[in-house]
């Protein structure tokens, strides 16, 4: 159901609440930090004490980018410290998860055990670990959650920035890997009323600028592309590489761009002990029951599992494993 007919339910829980805070998913990328800024804006406008929960200690580029220019512009707080600014009466407090609706994903569980009142706007399939004693604001039908929230600065009529337009466009450009994937008449039109607003192209290209040296280190794992039934591309990275989650997703954006590929699938490490999953399809192959079965999630385009103490090989085996179940389904 979108967002926008789920506004009672929204309103009255921002309506009861004096203190709001928001929370994305661990590893920051643009949709995530782009909506909680953009729902921070709208918050405020409404006179609301509104605070973004962040604790992760590395950001991907565009995300350390945006946050070194708002630096002291947005109240962002760490959840250790959440205590010192909750209200006195719980009923005054309001958590609002964005872009994921995982209990495992988010950025911390503290939120979810301190605040009894909550909400979750999200564009993912719901699943397993779905947050459960929550609002839930769900439309998988969407790009991205940037797009979510530029649906309601425009229906509430938001004096928003130029600046903060363009974030909100990051979002939807890096969520349709620039208007490829998950793209319907609704996102473009997002686009242009983002656009009307300000939003700068020139800034979301800047904003998406990779690192060169990390771009190198993702282009090692195009050669060793393998094929499933012709229409799965895989491949996997060596134990001695440590990647971010953000490098696998991106080489699962590419590998799409390849002939008659319908769905990709990357292994590589993310930390010493911890092999990360990551997934993508262009809408025809669901790649979301594979995901569920290895203790992940996503939707039909996009997903991703991690997996501790286990090897590269073994997670390639038991991802192989699971797509021959799919494939004889």
């Amino acid at each position: 159901m979108g967002i926008i007919k789920q506004r009672k339910e929204l309103n009255k829980s921002i309506r009861k609440s004096k203190n709001i805070f928001l929370m994305a998913h661990q590893d920051l990328d643009l949709d995530a930090l782009g909506s909680s800024i953009g729902m921070y804006m709208l918050l405020t406008k409404k006179r609301k004490n509104c605070y973004i929960i962040i604790d992760d200690k590395k950001h991907e580029l565009g995300v350390q980018k945006v946050l070194k220019e708002l630096e002291g512009c947005i109240k962002i707080i760490k959840s250790e410290d959440l205590e010192k600014y909750l209200h006195p009466k719980d009923k005054k407090n309001l958590l609002i998860v964005l872009d994921t609706n995982k209990v495992e994903l988010v950025q911390s569980k503290k939120p979810l055990e301190k605040i009894k009142n909550k909400m979750i706007i999200d564009h993912h399939e719901l699943g397993k670990t779905t947050i459960k004693d929550a609002i839930i604001i769900n439309d998988t039908e969407v790009s991205s959650t940037c797009e979510m929230i530029a649906e309601l600065i425009e229906y509430y009529e938001i004096e928003l920035d130029s600046y903060y337009a363009t974030l909100l466009l990051a979002g939807i450009v890096l969520d349709t890997n620039n208007f490829t994937l998950k793209t319907n008449n609704e996102t473009y039109y997002a686009a242009y009323y983002l656009s009307s607003l300000g939003a700068s192209a020139k800034k979301v290209q800047y904003l998406l600028k990779q690192d060169i040296l990390e771009y190198t280190e993702r282009q090692k794992l195009l050669s060793h592309i393998e094929t499933i039934e012709d229409k799965i591309a895989f491949t996997k990275a060596t134990p001695y590489t440590i990647y971010r989650r953000e490098d696998l997703a991106k080489i699962a954006d590419t590998l799409l761009f390849f002939n008659n590929i319908e769905a990709s699938f990357v292994i590589g490490k993310i930390s010493k002990d911890v092999i990360g999953l990551s997934a993508r399809s262009l809408g025809n192959y669901d790649i979301s029951k594979i995901l569920e079965r290895l203790g992940g999630g996503g939707d039909t385009y996009n997903g991703a599992a991690k997996f501790e103490g286990k090897t590269i090989k073994e997670v390639e085996q038991e991802l192989k494993k699971q797509i021959q179940k799919e494939e004889g389904e």
